[in-house]
């Protein structure tokens, strides 16, 4: 790759240039990543020792939290370290693997998000018949897709990108390597490949986006005949759904729907969904949902006497 091109490495403007501002960015990032992690590990940990969650909702979940602690780890520890220091570089190929993955994850989490939806409208729509259709196959086949699918879609975009020239200059006014800002930077003309992203990562965000509004909008024509009971209690998971992808394609579809331009707006908001929709979909799908908040209390309760017993081992059991 270098042999390619006069640029071995490129240089990301970060955030802010404000020293004073970015101290406090590192604390505050520092902690939204820590958040980040321990938030989605305690969803994962409760769903997978809990004997009551085996709904195929929370195996989507379970994989949900797991592509967000990789997505935010693509960008979040690279973030915190560049505010350390004065000059954040990143090398050519780290910028590639970094693009890959972001791509990769990011596409990912759409597809398994529009695969949540479908589980929901199933789940809604056909209430006898859904451990049937949703069994355990099906929802581990679709799971791989949504692999499968993130990984064509970040390796075309990969691929596209690593073919352009790349003569200087190389800084990047980004906090991390995206295509729009390394468009930019290409010395030749990026038209079309502008045209194959908007083909690509727009129209994914795009699509997803209106085939999981028209299955919502089918599962709220549902609701109607059902009873009050039941349709508060699938209104509730809905919501946190609908609002978890809000969050995430909104800023996709701003970002990616548009020629290869970048505006100064573009960093916020790349923060909103590479950091802070991993950082609220754990308090979003617990704080609605009783059956998670109660495995929570259940695992703490298990921890707590287990810890007791590991220091009192001749004082009774609770359980």
């Amino acid at each position: 790759m270098e042999n390619l091109n006069n640029v071995s490495e490129f240089i990301l403007l970060g955030l802010t240039q404000d020293q004073e501002l970015q101290k406090v960015c590192l604390d505050l990032f520092l902690i939204f990543y820590m958040a980040i992690l321990l938030g989605n590990l305690l969803i994962i940990v409760t769903i997978k020792s809990s004997r009551h969650l085996t709904s195929p909702m929370y195996f989507f979940l379970s994989y949900l939290s797991f592509i967000d602690i990789c997505y935010s780890s693509v960008t979040a520890p690279k973030l915190i370290a560049d505010f350390l220091v004065k000059k954040k570089t990143i090398s050519f190929v780290g910028c590639m693997a970094q693009l890959f993955g972001v791509h990769f994850f990011g596409c990912a989490e759409i597809f398994l998000l529009t695969v949540m939806a479908y589980d929901r409208y199933i789940a809604i729509s056909k209430p006898l018949h859904y451990t049937t259709i949703m069994n355990k196959g099906v929802c581990s086949c679709m799971v791989v897709l949504s692999w499968l699918g993130g990984f064509v879609h970040s390796m075309v975009q990969t691929l596209l990108t690593t073919q352009l020239p790349f003569c200087g200059p190389n800084e990047i006014d980004h906090y991390f390597c995206d295509v729009h800002p390394l468009l930019k930077l290409a010395c030749t003309d990026t038209y079309t490949v502008g045209l194959i992203v908007i083909a690509n990562s727009g129209m994914i965000s795009l699509s997803c986006f209106l085939v999981l509004a028209v299955s919502y909008i089918v599962i709220l024509l549902t609701l109607r005949t059902r009873s009050s009971e039941g349709r508060l209690k699938a209104l509730s998971t809905c919501a946190s759904h609908i609002t978890v992808v809000i969050l995430f394609l909104g800023p996709c579809i701003f970002l990616y729907m548009r020629p290869s331009t970048t505006f100064s707006e573009d960093k916020s908001v790349a923060v909103f969904y590479t950091i802070i929709t991993p950082l609220l979909n754990p308090l979003i799908y617990t704080l609605r949902n009783e059956e998670v908040k109660k495995a929570m209390r259940t695992l703490w309760s298990k921890r707590l006497v287990l810890t007791c017993e590991k220091k009192n081992p001749e004082s009774p059991t609770l359980w």
